[in-house]
């Protein structure tokens, strides 16, 4: 298995980002908009109850899409170059100081516990800090986690639209100094599948044998 230790990080003075997964991050949308709670759940496609905090949902909401990114060696990529693999797929950054790190080992760890079967799936790393996430950047980030993880970046609207199609929050967080800004956003990694149809969502309490116990049985 794949080590838990994390790069190092340059942790942007203000503050550290803080991890906003699903019911978390539907009331606080709700409360921005004016709402209720229910009106979160249905916005997750949450039922009432316990059984949505269960980190792995499956595929009913309408998540994920079409998208045109630049991958972390400068090549210009949609979503149809991925058809035909499982996708584990992240939305963080580069800067991040410990969330992103924890949830990218991880999948990582998850893919390992796999073996063989493991290969059938790509990680994916999706900057929402496209401002400060290069191609450079981004690969350098990506192989310290996983030899087989993309690293994908954009400019702020290509970025801005694929968060949309994931339904991703997030929210640059200022620092002391302009450049060490923070930001928040919601933590989840999706499952995507061959036929680049969602599937499910693991939340950051799922552990790597959780990630690959429900991995194990579609592969």
């Amino acid at each position: 298995m794949r080590n838990n230790r994390t790069p190092q990080q340059r942790k942007p003075a203000g503050g550290s980002g803080r991890r906003l997964n699903g019911p978390l991050l539907a009331l606080l949308v709700v409360v921005v908009v004016g709402g209720g709670f229910l009106a979160a759940r249905s916005f997750w496609g949450m039922p009432p109850g316990p059984a949505a905090d269960t980190g792995a949902r499956e595929g009913e909401l309408s998540i994920g899409g079409p998208f045109t990114l630049v991958d972390q060696d400068g090549k210009t990529v949609t979503d149809a170059d991925f058809r035909g693999h499982w996708l584990l797929v992240y939305f963080g950054f580069t800067f991040c100081p410990d969330i992103c790190p924890t949830e990218l080992t991880r999948n990582s760890n998850a893919l390992d516990l796999l073996g063989e079967k493991g290969e059938k799936i790509t990680p994916v790393l999706i900057s929402i800090d496209p401002e400060r996430d290069t191609p450079e950047k981004m690969k350098d980030y990506v192989h310290f986690f996983h030899p087989r993880m993309v690293g994908l970046t954009g400019t702020p609207q290509q970025i801005a639209a694929v968060a949309k199609e994931y339904r991703v929050f997030y929210m640059k967080a200022p620092g002391d100094q302009p450049d060490t800004y923070v930001v928040d956003h919601s933590s989840l990694t999706y499952l995507i599948g061959p036929d680049g149809r969602f599937v499910q969502f693991f939340s950051g309490e799922a552990s790597p044998q959780d990630v690959a116990d429900k991995l194990k049985p579609l592969l």
